[in-house]
């Protein structure tokens, strides 16, 4: 059962082309494999069910230390990726992601001119290598195209992400036996190269594909792409989980199957945008205003970075016309506000310690420290509400980070972040 892969340049994504009763077809035949996921999370469900509880418990209770935790996927622009760079280090980050395509072998030296531009600024960089059906029928030219991207881009990636979204079947995996086989090929194209790589970029809330696959690929971070626009707001619940819910239970399933306590990443995230029509990579409700996106953008880093069990986030991506911290389809590139508010997160919370979280019943506060600075970051996620701080209050700035008026202690919060600098 194999469809054409066609890609879609608008949303940046393959078109879904397979029909929804060849797959389902499609997954009754592997029902066998689907057994075998089960065999391997009955196996891990005792321990995982004791990490998440011990991980909930303890959330935005404990002290947490953030490093360089806001990341922003990027990509190359022809003529205009100069600026590109400008408006990357405009923004503050300083962990990037690049995506790198198997059939676009012809633009590896093209990527390699650009993370040389990136590392040339002080950039981290992660490389994602992305899949499709042909990879898998043909893994000869898969390997081709790993030894050639490991190559020519070794020396300039810190990491290399190992496929992805492969859970959906538009990315041309349709089971989890076919990527095993795509890493299993990646970590023998990378074994005496000295290079680490990321996985298994599972997408969504689907954390029982962990357990089979930790079990064989020891990465050295794991990853998700962890979108949760589909219920709207970061803090709304899907069958019983919020976003910081799901940090925990993902934590487990992954500390519950993999040895060496490996970090977690989340690769990808992004609220698409209302009225961008084919530009979008959804359609329908995940898709908000410019407005909520940048609100979103800041509660979903702070709700996954203050618990400690999530060390870095990737925004995807800087410029996009459907989704991106920058409409590159407008004359000059217009910076929407998720831009703003980006830059103003990254100065706050990268470096920082998170301390505590006080307030409740849709009233969030979160306390930080960074050098000299106590400061929280805090927002409403249902109704406005005036919250009185206990501290002294010095300046309060708006989720861009433009100073407002100084107010006594008693401040009204509603659903776009503010951060509260204290004396």
């Amino acid at each position: 059962m194999d469809f054409p892969f066609d890609w879609n340049d608008l949303a940046d994504q393959p078109h879904n082309v397979a029909p929804r009763r060849e797959r389902m077809r499609h997954h009754l035949r592997r029902a066998p494999g689907y057994l075998r996921i089960a065999g391997a999370n009955l196996k891990n469900l005792l321990p995982a069910l004791r990490l998440y509880r011990k991980y909930r418990r303890r959330l935005f209770l404990d002290p947490a230390d953030i490093g360089r935790a806001c990341g922003l996927a990027v990509s190359p622009a022809a003529e205009r990726t100069e600026d590109v760079v400008r408006l990357l280090l405009r923004s503050g980050a300083a962990e990037t992601l690049v995506r790198v395509a198997s059939w676009e072998r012809r633009k590896l030296e093209e990527t390699a001119l650009f993370l040389k531009r990136l590392r040339e600024e002080g950039l981290g960089v992660t490389v994602a290598l992305l899949q499709r059906r042909e990879d898998v029928l043909r893994p000869e030219s898969w390997r081709a195209f790993l030894d050639e991207a490991f190559e020519r881009l070794g020396g300039l990636a810190e990491r290399f992400e190992v496929g992805h979204a492969w859970n959906r079947t538009k990315w041309g995996v349709w089971d989890f036996e076919e990527y095993l086989a795509l890493a299993e090929a990646a970590f023998d194209a990378a074994s005496g190269r000295g290079l680490r790589l990321v996985g298994p970029a599972v997408i969504d809330f689907e954390f029982h594909l962990y357990p089979p696959l930790l079990a064989r690929l020891p990465f050295d971070k794991v990853s998700s792409l962890l979108y949760v626009d589909r219920v709207g707001a970061p803090e709304n619940a899907q069958a019983g989980w919020t976003t910081a819910a799901k940090t925990a239970l993902l934590k487990a399933a992954v500390d519950a199957c993999a040895t060496g306590g490996r970090g977690l990443w989340i690769t990808e995230v992004n609220w698409p945008l209302r009225g961008m029509g084919a530009y979008s990579p959804a359609s329908g409700k995940p898709n908000v205003g410019e407005e909520e996106q940048a609100d979103y953008l800041v509660r979903y880093f702070i709700l996954c970075l203050a618990g400690g069990l999530v060390e870095r986030v990737y925004w995807w991506q800087l410029a996009a016309p459907g989704y991106g911290l920058v409409n590159n389809l407008e004359k000059p590139w217009r910076l929407r506000p998720a831009y703003h508010a980006f830059q103003a997160l990254v100065r706050h919370i990268d470096g920082s310690r998170f301390l505590e979280r006080s307030a409740g019943g849709g009233v969030h506060v979160f306390h930080f420290q960074k050098e000299n600075l106590r400061f929280a970051v805090c927002w409403s996620s249902g109704s406005p509400v005036r919250h009185r701080f206990e501290r002294d209050v010095r300046s309060v700035c708006d989720r861009s980070g433009r100073e407002l008026r100084v107010p006594d202690r008693e401040i009204l919060l509603d659903g776009s972040p503010l951060y509260v600098h204290f004396g």
